[in-house]
């Protein structure tokens, strides 16, 4: 097997390494305020063509959390591909993605649970923008019947001075 040489997109993903703060919001229940987050991220490398990112932090209402995303760049798929788990459900997305022509908004789009409950699932996007080389946001998203994207939640990370 031949060993693969960090491509561009590879390079692209090193800027989410290091150690991060998280402060964020979500919907809340139909005519209540968004519920605040927050939470710390630890994101290493794994050789240099993947990130693990690995958070701690509390749900909305306070309930501890653990989440784990890897994120790498498939050369022969020509795409961003990764995962996301989290303590709190038990249902696992994988993620296939693109990164806009600018090089700052990475959206990976995947497949869960519908937030129906109903046994069905739904699309989403996870969308990981970069603000700066200490800020950047993570927005998730799911879509309408219509086509359209309804954003339900946000999450600032700050780099850890």
């Amino acid at each position: 097997m031949e060993t693969v040489k960090a491509q561009k997109e590879h390079v692209w993903l090193q800027q989410l390494l290091g150690q991060w703060t998280m402060e964020g919001e979500c919907d809340g229940p139909p005519g209540e305020p968004p519920m605040k987050s927050s939470g710390t991220e630890s994101v290493r490398g794994l050789g240099d063509l993947w990130v693990v990112c690995e958070g701690q932090g509390s749900m909305p209402g306070g309930a501890p959390c653990e989440m784990l995303m890897t994120l790498g760049y498939d050369t022969a798929k020509k795409a961003f591909v990764g995962h996301w788990a989290g303590s709190m459900m038990s249902g696992m997305f994988v993620y296939r993605g693109t990164l806009d022509a600018a090089g700052k908004v990475l959206t990976l789009d995947t497949e869960g649970p519908s937030f129906k409950g109903d046994g069905s699932t739904a699309h989403y996007q996870d969308v990981i923008t970069i603000k700066n080389q200490d800020e950047r946001t993570l927005h998730s998203q799911t879509r309408q019947p219509d086509g359209s994207w309804q954003r339900f939640m946000t999450a600032t990370y700050r780099r850890a001075k």
